[in-house]
């Protein structure tokens, strides 16, 4: 068990956590949430001892091990892939090296015999002889292939190196685990491979994600940092987001009885419940949302953006043709054989093992670049809105915000763009801010602006939730979900995903898979799986 007591810390007038008193127990994983800037990679490092906070302490069942996954990626880089993720259970690798360096003596006194024995005693007890068997175990399922194992970790590509220290953070059982962010640069199988093991995991959990599906895979609780607490929920992320917005909605309807209020709350817990009984987690969860009282859900301090798409004119019954289209990358085939057309109100979902293929595809749909092979024809009365997985081009520049937006609107009034920002969560002198100096998520927030005032009747978004808090991921996913038009997307955000697309289309070097259905059941189709290994040249798709 790992517990908080206490705990206060300040940065100068801002405080992040005031008094935060909170426990978490074996047998339960916990999803830390709060809006950007709300302190949870903080509170990580105050659980792991990196930081100290102001007032209060943090105290650990005697004898329980604490991992946590690393943030440094070239922390290893000059460490064998498979001795990096034994190096995650510090007392087994000291152990080991102290056995290892004993036998190497020359001169092996009694005195080492002696020490050498009670190592032997302790290895065997920390499971040690089956520790690279473990590691070994890990590192597969993380999608780190046999041959890597004995490689350096400065050989691995940037995707590989986030796995290694994955596989070490999980290595040898910790009692307590600390997950920040763990599915970034992760494929969807190995995400569900780590939702797997998660699910399955018997000790204490606690993770930071923008990913919630993954979060309603695995977690038990959910730990709200809001007001500079931290509050308790039951229950996965969905669940936790569906009762806070009732309890807002309860709380703004102050001419409802109690009685209705409660009978409201109880038909919700009863339809979570019953959602609550296909996990892994199912008795326990499901026992936990039933004790729930109207006082136990309380409306949350969070601000979503207001992400609304129209179109300023209908499109026509022609919208996008394609034809064996090809395109290649220093030798190397990113997909070929493409052909499809787009019919309107469809909402495709492109997929690509090879992480170049869609971006590149969307730049040929963008004419920002030439095709080796083949052509596409947009209808004449498309308009496209295009948000550029990259977008970097797009704030080198000395405009503030207001400036920056006024480019994109046929609109110039002053109060219409910052009414404008304003609902994108730019209020006040936030709307005087320089473009240059945006962070990741407002620059996302502002480039999903710019697509908002084009009015396009076709959206192509590459990634468009990446650096996005939960928050604006929601606001987005709802509001693509209500656009009356035609999407192009691609995102590794699974729920964004399912529930936005109606049709699947993945690119590979030898033609496409496309098919309507939802993403969960493209992932769970025998036939897909088969034609996915198929086109891939024979090489099993992990």
């Amino acid at each position: 068990m790992i517990s908080v007591s206490n705990v206060t810390l300040r940065y100068g007038k801002r405080v992040l956590f005031e008094e935060v008193n909170i426990k978490f127990t074996p047998g339960n994983c916990y999803g830390l949430i709060g809006a950007n800037g709300a302190g949870k990679s903080t509170f990580l490092k105050i659980l792991s001892g990196e930081i100290d906070p102001q007032t209060g302490s943090v105290g650990i069942t005697p004898g329980e091990r604490l991992a946590v996954l690393k943030q440094n990626h070239y922390e290893y880089d000059d460490c064998p892939v498979l001795q990096t993720v034994i190096m995650g259970h510090q007392r087994l690798y000291r152990l080991t090296e102290e056995k290892d360096a004993i036998y190497l003596k020359p001169d092996f006194s009694d005195a080492d015999g002696v020490r050498a024995s009670e190592l032997e005693a302790e290895f065997a007890d920390l499971n040690g002889w089956n520790a690279e068997y473990e590691a070994a175990e890990l590192l597969s399922g993380l999608g780190i292939r046999e041959d890597l194992h004995y490689s350096l970790v400065r050989d691995l590509t940037g995707s590989e190196k986030v796995r290694v220290l994955l596989a070490q953070a999980l290595f040898g059982n910790p009692d307590i685990l600390l997950l920040d962010e763990p599915t970034n640069n992760l494929d969807v199988e190995s995400i569900t491979w780590l939702e797997n093991f998660l699910s399955e995991f018997k000790n204490t959990v606690i993770v930071v994600s923008h990913d919630r599906h993954f979060l309603d895979q695995v977690c038990t609780h959910v730990a709200d940092i809001d007001f500079s607490k931290i509050q308790l929920y039951s229950g996965n992320y969905s669940f936790w987001y569906e009762s806070s917005q009732l309890a807002l909605k309860q709380k703004q309807d102050s001419n409802k009885k109690t009685d209705d209020k409660r009978k409201e709350l109880e038909e919700f817990i009863r339809r979570f419940s019953a959602n609550a009984s296909k996990s892994k987690q199912a008795t326990s969860r499901q026992k936990l949302l039933e004790k729930l009282t109207l006082e136990d859900i309380k409306p949350s301090s969070r601000k979503y953006p207001h992400v609304m798409f129209k179109q300023e004119r209908e499109a026509g019954d022609q919208l996008l043709t394609v034809e064996n289209l090809a395109l290649s990358h220093e030798g190397n085939p990113l997909f070929r054989q493409v052909g499809f057309t787009v019919r309107k109100g469809d909402k495709i979902a492109f997929l690509g093992r090879e992480g170049l293929a869609v971006p590149a595809f969307f730049e040929i749909l963008t004419d920002e670049r030439p095709a080796d092979a083949g052509t596409f024809r947009w209808g004449v009365t498309i308009s496209k809105a295009y948000f550029p997985n990259e977008n970097t081009k797009y704030f080198d520049t000395d405009l503030n915000l207001v400036d920056w937006l006024r480019q994109y609107s046929n609109e110039k009034d002053e109060s219409f763009i910052r009414g404008f920002l304003g609902r994108m969560l730019f209020s006040g002198e936030e709307s005087l801010k320089k473009a240059k100096v945006l962070s990741g998520g407002e620059k996302v927030r502002c480039m999903l602006s710019r697509m908002m005032l084009q009015g396009g009747n076709v959206l192509l978004l590459d990634e468009p939730t990446n650096h996005l808090d939960l928050e604006s991921i929601t606001a987005l996913n709802n509001g693509l979900q209500e656009f009356k038009g035609t999407v192009l997307f691609t995102s590794h955000d699974h729920q964004f995903v399912q529930t936005v697309a109606n049709r699947i289309i993945e690119l590979t070097p030898n033609g496409i898979i496309d098919k309507e259905m939802t993403y969960d059941e493209y992932l769970a189709d025998e036939r897909v799986k088969a034609q996915r290994e198929k086109l891939y040249g024979g090489m099993l798709v992990r």
